[in-house]
């Protein structure tokens, strides 16, 4: 009984303007974790609540099941090792064989918009890439290939040039030539003109490392090092060509009998790529998207040819579902990056920069692809647990691809799209009830009060009919003795 009355002189001190004030602050609590957990779901693609709780509560809660077989524990580890190996393949981020010239292309997009078109992450992976390939341990031997060596591990664009420039006034130097034509070169005219003077010095120290090659394994790292630059000088000499409307020219150049090495595998061949499954599609389209009619298709049923066009589009699809959006201009495109992810959004960037027009050139292509590749995603449910014509779509593609694109100015494209956590609908309904408590209670104070008792001694009801059940079990000088405490 002393517990009942205590809640309801309690309950009968409080004041309209605590109900007020309780239900907003609650309010607005609700609403900066509701504000919070948007962010970082955006950012992130995960709940901040959710992973914190996976992370760090589940362990402490004993979510790690421990008890179990050696057998069992051995086939889950050696199941967990080979969807592991397939991931690291799924998500390997490769070089963009098409990617822009620095100074010629990425910085005019910089002077115009301001906007940063490369990532820390993307650039600093090219940088990896140059330090791998146009460097060797007996760079020492020559001071311009050692100033060079330092120059492609310098962050600061500027300091780069200048390193060049230092080592063109030492001697010839075709890597300080790369180096200039991607970088400070402000044409594709100028940049073509500097690639020419690197393709001489080029030839020349390759012709040169080619007779010593099998002196040591010094001259052969050397030759090593020479034949990298030489295809590169080739491959870029080829996209100046492409990019001035000499497309023969360039053909001629990619023709040309290359060194068969990795690096130059490394730089064209990409496996299973976006701008395979979909130049198939396109060719087949082709032959009968200029007479494609989706009413008189449906009426008729697809011939053998389109039926085949179809066909090669839900395989593209599947393969990267997020080039059709940007093929169809339903969402905004920009400069593709120095490094794409297969599968990814990086990858359907870069084929649509390059590959739209020809889309365009064919009549009635972009209406078939309009017609036909949402069907792609009645053939496969369930993305992420198996596909159709490939392995299941990868679950790392978006986190790489938000290290890889300027996500301050692009949204990155997500597959399959994500439901919105529960801890975000919570707190949104949290959020707005509250709300909605705050406003009734500041128009009708005296009425919410009488509401707000009511709750609380309902809510306190069971409360006080135990204590009141354990007054009439236990001594009274005992409860006395309980209440002084």
């Amino acid at each position: 009984m002393f517990l009942s009355a205590a809640s309801v002189m309690f309950l009968n001190t409080l004041t309209p303007k605590f109900y007020v004030a309780l239900t907003g602050t609650s309010s607005l609590i609700s609403g900066l974790i509701l504000i919070f957990e948007w962010w970082y779901f955006r950012k992130y693609g995960t709940s901040f609540i959710e992973q914190v709780s996976v992370s760090h509560l589940r362990p402490l809660l004993g979510g790690v099941d421990n008890s179990s077989p050696n057998s069992s524990s051995s086939s889950s580890s050696n199941g967990d090792a080979d969807s592991s190996r397939q991931s690291v393949s799924e998500c390997k981020v490769w070089r963009n064989p098409l990617n822009l010239f620095r100074g010629a292309e990425y910085n005019r997009y910089t002077w115009v918009t301001g906007r940063e078109p490369l990532t820390y992450y993307d650039m600093n992976l090219s940088a990896q890439d140059h330090q791998t390939f146009f460097t060797c341990d007996s760079d020492h031997l020559r001071p311009a290939d050692a100033i060079m060596q330092k120059a492609w591990r310098e962050r600061n664009p500027q300091a780069r040039i200048t390193a060049a420039h230092e080592a063109l006034d030492l001697e010839d130097c075709a890597t300080a030539y790369i180096l200039l034509a991607e970088e400070e070169a402000t044409t594709i005219v100028e940049a073509e003109k500097l690639f020419k003077q690197a393709l001489k010095i080029g030839e020349s120290c390759y012709r040169r490392s080619q007779q010593l090659q099998h002196h040591g394994a010094q001259y052969e790292a050397q030759h090593r090092r020479d034949t990298n630059v030489l295809v590169y000088i080739k491959r870029r000499l080829a996209m100046c060509s492409r990019k001035l409307g000499r497309t023969r020219e360039a053909v001629k150049m990619m023709r040309d009998k290359f060194p068969l090495l990795s690096m130059f595998k490394y730089y064209i061949s990409l496996p299973k790529s976006a701008t395979i499954c979909y130049t198939a599609a396109l060719l087949k389209a082709r032959a009968v998207s200029d007479k494609f009619s989706p009413e008189a298709a449906s009426r008729r049923g697809l011939s053998t040819a389109e039926m085949n066009a179809v066909e090669a589009i839900h395989r593209a699809v599947e393969f990267n579902p997020h080039v059709p959006k940007y093929l169809l201009e339903m969402k905004s495109l920009i400069l593709p990056p120095e490094h794409i992810l297969k599968r990814g959004d990086s990858e359907a960037i870069a084929y649509t920069f390059f590959h739209l027009q020809h889309w365009k050139r064919v009549e009635g292509a972009l209406n078939l692809l309009h017609c036909t590749w949402e069907g792609t995603f009645r053939m496969i449910p369930y993305p992420l647990e198996k596909g159709h014509l490939f392995y299941p779509y990868p679950v790392c593609t978006e986190t790489a691809d938000r290290e890889l694109l300027p996500t301050v100015f692009h949204e990155v494209s997500v597959y399959p799209k994500k439901e919105l956590p529960f801890f975000i609908l919570f707190t949104a309904g949290l959020c707005s009830f509250t709300a909605m408590l705050a406003l009734l209670t500041h128009q009708f104070p005296e009425l919410m009060g009488v509401f707000a008792k009511a709750f609380l001694s309902t809510l306190f009801a069971p409360l006080n009919f135990i204590m009141e059940k354990v007054e009439s079990i236990l001594p009274s000088s005992l409860w006395h003795q309980l209440t002084r405490i």
